[in-house]
């Protein structure tokens, strides 16, 4: 499992984070995906790396800009993610 990070600029409230959510599961094979406007990000999990190209060519569209993408292993958290 892979965690990408989005920085995405632009997003001002709840439906900015929909709008981008909805974007980015239509255009690519994620597991899940949330956004925080607050926090200026996407977060995407998905089953294999994803194309960067890719997911600006899902978000920009929609009038948000892509500032940055990280990318790096899934950490789960809870109990059990302290373990591996």
């Amino acid at each position: 499992m892979v965690q990408i990070t989005v920085k995405v600029d632009g997003m001002q409230c709840s439906m900015c984070e929909a709008h981008v959510n909805e974007a980015v599961r239509r255009a690519l094979p994620v597991k899940k995906v949330t956004s925080s406007h607050s926090k200026g990000q996407t977060v995407i999990l998905a089953e294999q790396p994803l194309d960067e190209q890719a997911i600006r060519a899902a978000i920009e569209p929609t009038g948000y800009r892509v500032l940055g993408i990280e990318s790096g292993p899934c950490r789960k958290k809870g109990f059990f993610g302290l373990f591996g």
